[in-house]
């Protein structure tokens, strides 16, 4: 159905995957507000993200863990550039690999390559979860994180089992790129003009929260949300607003945290909200 978001106007905080967001949502009629929140760059120091793939090339790993999807997409790059892509992925074939959530597993595919399994909920809990069922014990695994987050309870989960882990930190953030844009956003929101934000990771999250209060702003940026319906694509994004104090308003349905069944509840939720005028 077209047009079911005729009238509304959607903010969503852009990475990369946001403008097949942005176009899904124009399609269905929104006025897209768009808000640079950084910009993603290969690590800063290449050598050790090499080291990680000619260790993974000498000795396959027994298993491969991936966080998302990016990290895989900038480890292939690396390769490419070195001329060791084709003799990495011969490698990663060799290894049971396991990821988090549907995204790694896409950027897999790219590589002709597949996932022996997912897990249910797209979380660094879900990974514990589902590689706690494995016997890792002296199991070599490669572990692909990514930036701004903890990943003690992770890495220590695995250390546990026994497991020798070899972690990758492939790409880094660019967080200082886009704050005034971020302090404009809070102020649409804040002043009404906008009727949902719709939220596609976690980052996004703690991105807002830590620019609001860079600026002093966050008293607003909580004020705005009160009068914002809050779009979280699945539970990650909801554990994070939930541990901020905030909450979710729309959430696709269990097992489908995707851009289209996002856009869907967020149309269900709007159907009965007047347009905004800009002032």
């Amino acid at each position: 159905m077209a047009d079911r978001l005729n009238g509304t106007r959607i903010l969503i905080l852009e990475t990369r995957e946001e403008a097949q967001f942005s176009k899904l949502l124009a399609e269905q009629g929104a006025e897209v507000v768009q808000c640079p929140m950084f910009t993603i760059q290969d690590a800063p120091d290449p050598a050790p993200v090499e080291a990680w793939i000619r260790r993974a090339i000498d000795k396959p790993f027994d298993d491969l863990v991936l966080m998302t999807g990016e990290g895989l997409r900038r480890i292939m790059k690396l390769a490419r550039t070195r001329g060791l892509d084709q003799t990495l992925v011969a490698s990663l074939a060799r290894s049971r690999k396991f990821t988090r959530g549907p995204k790694p597993g896409k950027a897999l595919r790219e590589v002709g390559l597949e996932a022996q399994q997912t897990t249910e909920k797209p979380t660094t809990e879900g990974v514990i979860e589902m590689l706690g069922k494995l016997d890792l014990k002296g199991h070599r695994l490669g572990l692909q994180l990514y930036p701004d987050k903890d990943h003690s309870a992770l890495t220590g989960a695995l250390s546990a089992q026994t497991a020798e882990v070899d972690t990758v930190l492939p790409y880094a953030y660019d967080t200082k790129a886009a704050d005034a844009n971020i302090v404009a956003a809070i102020d649409d929101m804040a002043e009404g003009r906008i009727d949902s934000i719709a939220l596609t990771n976690l980052g996004q999250v703690r991105r807002l929260i830590e620019a609001a209060r860079a600026h002093g702003s966050e008293a607003k940026l909580r004020a705005g949300l009160e009068r914002t319906l809050i779009a979280s694509v699945g539970p990650a994004v909801s554990g994070e607003l939930t541990a901020h104090g905030l909450r979710t308003d729309v959430s696709p349905v269990e097992d489908h945290y995707f851009m289209r069944p996002l856009i869907s509840a967020m149309a269900a939720a709007l159907v009965d909200k007047r347009p905004k005028v800009a002032e």
